[in-house]
């Protein structure tokens, strides 16, 4: 199971992992000063405007110190689900929780909360989110 976690969104209000559970649901660990995070932004906007509305919910855990860097990302990327950090970089509690050693790293869990999956990405991640919102 995921372990659950509660941190602030960018206007500071305090979410948990428990309350942005979906049918399927997918953590995103990323960061504004990633790169390879911010390449892969265009495909997981892709992926939650293909299968939000059928049961796909994103929670993006950022690795940023800077707030104003993290929000600038958010807005020029398009990210518009959940976001939080505690704005402590890889000593960010939530990233000690989960292990966390680089970025990006995702985790999909299924409506219960339990680890379907680890970085997946591409077409293995599309067509698991797709298998699993299929299921009854």
């Amino acid at each position: 199971m995921a372990p659950n976690f509660k941190a602030p969104t960018p206007n500071g209000k305090l979410i948990s992992l428990k309350e942005s559970l979906g049918k399927v649901t997918l953590i995103d660990f990323w960061a504004s000063w990633c790169q390879p995070c911010r390449e892969a932004n265009p495909e997981v906007v892709s992926l939650y405007n293909e299968f939000n509305k059928k049961g796909l919910n994103i929670i993006s855990v950022s690795l940023d110190d800077n707030a104003e860097n993290w929000k600038s990302a958010i807005a020029k990327d398009g990210l518009t689900w959940t976001q939080v950090s505690n704005l402590k970089e890889m000593k960010d509690p939530i990233a000690l929780q989960y292990g966390i050693t680089q970025i990006p790293t995702t985790f999909l869990l299924d409506s219960n909360g339990k680890i379907i999956a680890i970085d997946l990405n591409g077409e293995s991640l599309k067509s698991k989110i797709n298998e699993l919102l299929s299921k009854k």
